[in-house]
């Protein structure tokens, strides 16, 4: 069994790993962050931390949507760096059987950032990685972006 926050992109359930999760902040201005991979939305202050903010909906070929104060940053652990993912909606904490899962190499390879899905009595829950989220040249061109920036 494991446990993942699911939230809402759109119409798009997603399963972030609950374990990846710090915290939940309401949207704020996101600033542009020079240098950073496409992938990036741009950067906001969390406690005078500079986060970077990821654009899943990009990578899950998912429609764009302009910032809201409704939304909310989702502050997850990836790898040894902090990332924060945009969405519309925290819904909640599912508890996911690993039985449940079809793993992603079952999956199409478009799905790759994806370690699964799982079918639910209220839908199917794409499972998200957040380790797999960035590249390696991404990160790379993100750290040289946030260097620069301090």
């Amino acid at each position: 069994m494991t446990s993942f926050l699911r939230v809402k992109l759109g119409d798009a359930a997603v399963g972030l790993p609950a374990m990846a999760v710090q915290q939940i902040v309401r949207a704020v201005a996101i600033v542009p962050l020079p240098g950073a991979p496409p992938i990036v939305e741009g950067a906001v202050n969390v406690r005078g931390t500079v986060v970077a903010v990821v654009d899943v909906r990009a990578r899950l070929g998912l429609p764009t949507c302009a910032l809201d104060p409704d939304q909310f940053l989702v502050l997850v652990t990836a790898g040894s760096r902090t990332l924060a993912i945009r969405v519309d909606e925290v819904d909640d904490l599912v508890d996911v059987p690993d039985g449940d899962v079809t793993m992603q190499s079952e999956l199409s390879p478009a799905l790759r950032r994806l370690s699964g899905l799982a079918a639910r009595a209220d839908g199917v829950l794409a499972l998200y990685d957040v380790e797999a989220f960035v590249s390696q040249a991404e990160a790379e061109a993100l750290d040289a972006a946030l260097a620069a920036r301090s």
